[in-house]
């Protein structure tokens, strides 16, 4: 007991250490309150590790004696942004986890230009009166689509909420039971039409729907065909579903609405460059699909937004809905979004300057040159305890879409008899600039599909500073 208070009393009072001039500079970047509380859970680390018998004397004077930079590192941590830049290595090119689509350089120097002055979000500058903030995107939208009609609110889900609570509140909605998805986070297709206000009326079997269960199930309370494209899984084999043109035709028959919940909008036939046929919004609209609701980043390419488009007369419902309000979107997102679609203009030009669509159709010659350099820079930092090579492999697309497809890839495989592949993965999510990758077998893959050539450099550092830190601890 008389060891443990000895201990106790060596160590330094918060005053003291926020005396000491070594602290001084760190004023300079910290509040002081942000240093005092990282002072005190410093010293609290410290009495824990008496209380609990973790720390002899000789040890407990030399973390006192280094304290100002545990102190140090504690600030700084504390300071830093929680949401911060990572390198994706995983080959997944719409992650998620890592903020789906990235939105170009281009298009970024044009949102700092909107964000840090006065812009004309809601002011019409011809007529020098009152505009709205949906003129900015309607045309360049109806001209890419071939729509009548746009409308633009801050993502997919909403797309949906807003089109079946502004057509058919307290009305039935008829969808195919093999579209009733869950779709990311846990939403699910049934309690998203349940916020709606809209009732469920589900037909058919999760493996085969026909045009006849539709048929049968419409009365006089009856308000929309829903269709939902269920990018994020297949059904394969024993499977019948209802073609768009098809519902479409029942739909007129009937004068109810069809409106297409599609997930991802894709606006190339991405076939053309070696991918599996993902519909477009274009075949929905030459369909003649009233509502077609999508994603604004995914395959699209641009900011996290949900477009809405159709049908003159059933968007114009939409825009004088009161949720309309409470999901419209900011001036960050019409001028990323606006940007990114003038790019659509131009097939080539949106092939070559929007990240996603350049990441998914790279070619095998490209991406073998980029893991021959990267390589190249690995080899230079790394130490010799590791062992890298070139391999084939496959990347994904993530975000929910074309869950079949599999893209040929280039990763650089990287493995030791020393280092652990979960520590040296570990120490590479700890790098100043985190650096993602993914584990298969007992080997780290870096997949050149989702790296740029910028981050190589970062990658070669943070491979070198991974193997070090656990080369350190093994001896």
């Amino acid at each position: 007991m008389n060891n443990t208070m000895n201990l106790y009393s060596r160590l330094p009072k918060v005053d003291q250490i926020l005396e000491d001039k070594r602290i001084e500079n760190l004023y300079n970047i910290a509040p002081r309150e942000i240093i005092a509380d990282s002072t005190r859970a410093v010293i609290a680390e410290l009495r824990d590790s008496i209380s609990n018998k973790q720390i002899a004397l000789e040890e407990l004077d030399r973390q006192i004696y280094f304290i100002t930079d545990t102190i140090e590192k504690k600030v700084r941590k504390a300071i830093e942004p929680k949401l911060k830049k990572v390198i994706n290595c995983t080959g997944v090119v719409i992650h998620t986890n890592l903020g789906r689509s990235l939105i170009s350089k281009e298009i970024m120097e044009h949102m700092t230009e909107i964000s840090s002055s006065y812009n004309n979000l809601e002011f019409d500058l011809e007529t020098g009166v009152r505009g709205s903030r949906y003129s900015h995107l309607e045309d360049i939208i109806k001209k890419i689509t071939g729509a009548e009609a746009a409308l633009v609110v801050n993502n997919n889900a909403a797309a949906v909420v807003l089109a079946l609570s502004s057509l058919a509140k307290s009305k039935e909605v008829i969808v195919s039971r093999g579209e009733l998805v869950e779709i990311g986070g846990s939403f699910r297709i049934p309690e998203v039409m349940e916020q709606s206000g809209a009732k469920l009326v589900d037909v058919g079997t999760t493996n085969k729907t026909h045009l006849k269960d539709y048929e049968s199930s419409i009365n006089e309370n009856t308000a929309a065909f829903l269709k939902v494209h269920t990018s994020n899984y297949r059904i394969l084999g024993f499977t019948a579903s209802v073609s768009l043109e098809e519902l479409v035709n029942l739909g007129e028959q009937y004068h109810i609405p069809v409106i297409e919940d599609l997930g991802s909008g894709v606006l190339v036939d991405l076939r053309k460059y070696g991918l599996q046929y993902e519909p477009t919004v274009q075949d929905s609209v030459n369909a003649g699909v009233d509502v077609i609701t999508f994603s604004g980043d995914k395959l699209l390419g641009g900011p996290q937004a949900g477009i809405i488009i159709g049908k003159k007369k059933y968007i114009d419902v939409m825009k004088r809905h009161p949720l309309n309000r409470a999901l419209r979107i900011d001036k960050f997102t019409i001028a990323a979004l606006e940007s990114t679609l003038r790019l659509y203009i131009e097939e080539d030009i949106a092939i070559n300057k929007i990240p996603t669509l350049k990441m998914l159709t790279a070619t095998q010659e490209e991406l073998n040159k980029k893991a021959e350099k990267l390589l190249s820079k690995i080899n230079q930092e790394k130490s010799k305890e590791l062992t890298t090579e070139i391999v084939d492999d496959y990347s994904q697309v993530g975000g929910g879409s074309m869950p079949l497809e599999q893209l040929p890839t280039k990763c650089i495989m990287i493995y030791s008899d020393k280092i652990s592949v979960s520590s040296l993965e570990k120490g590479l999510r700890s790098f100043s600039t985190p650096i993602v990758t993914r584990i298969f077998k007992d080997r780290l893959y870096i997949d050149l599909r989702t790296v740029d050539e910028k981050e190589f450099d970062t990658v070669a550092e943070g491979i070198k500073f991974a193997s070090s830190n656990n080369l350190k601890e093994c001896y």
